[in-house]
């Protein structure tokens, strides 16, 4: 069992009326609202999606509380998994089309672009085995403020360094100058601001 807080809980009961729980509920899950829909039509099959910010998880009217406190958790961890891991492959084709708009002689794709939480850096790439990783710090900026970050790393792909060459192609990006703003003024509204990106090199492992 995950100890803390608990998350928003409601219970649809049979599929019929909401009806509120007022005991705390799932331990530790916090930032979602949960629906648990208990089916007596359900005899074993348990099922869990997110819709309209909510996660619904579907289970069958037998299952003790008991039960359902264990399953539950694992249902929401998979439902943030399998997001997690959408997100991560839309980024991995964004970068693909990042490239190909503003940088069609780099013919280098990414293996794998993922989300990393980073305190010092915005992003980092390692050319060796061709993967990215941008800073958990994104996820809420603007979108072209995660394009930028993106076709940066994605350019170190083929180039490591950061010579007037790598600029000028970075400079392809048409609101590459908002981006840098948007950038300098998030690093300085927070006490101790991400550097603007790592140093990179063939066999860069640091995250």
């Amino acid at each position: 069992m995950v100890e803390g807080t608990g998350a928003k809980f409601t219970k649809v009961v049979d599929l019929g009326e909401i009806i509120s729980d007022e005991n705390p509920t799932l331990p530790g899950i916090e930032g979602d609202d949960i629906v648990v829909i208990r089916s007596k039509k359900r005899r074993r099959n348990i099922s869990a999606y997110r819709q309209g910010g909510k996660i619904i998880i579907s289970i069958p009217a037998r299952l003790t509380k008991a039960e359902e406190r264990e399953i539950v958790p694992e249902m929401i961890a998979r439902v943030k998994a399998q997001e997690v891991l959408a997100t991560e492959s839309e980024l991995s084709i964004k970068s693909d089309q990042l490239l190909a708009t503003f940088a069609p002689e780099i013919t280098t794709r990414a293996a794998k672009v993922s989300w990393r939480a980073m305190n010092e850096r915005w992003g980092s790439c390692t050319n060796i085995d061709r993967t990215i990783r941008i800073s958990t710090k994104l996820s809420t900026a603007p979108d072209y403020v995660l394009e930028y970050v993106l076709f940066h790393e994605s350019i170190h792909l083929d180039n490591p360094s950061h010579d007037e060459n790598f600029n000028s192609v970075l400079r392809r990006y048409p609101r590459h100058l908002e981006a840098e703003a948007f950038l300098a003024g998030f690093e300085a509204g927070t006490a101790a601001g991400p550097n603007r990106f790592s140093s990179h090199s063939s066999n860069d492992l640091a995250i």
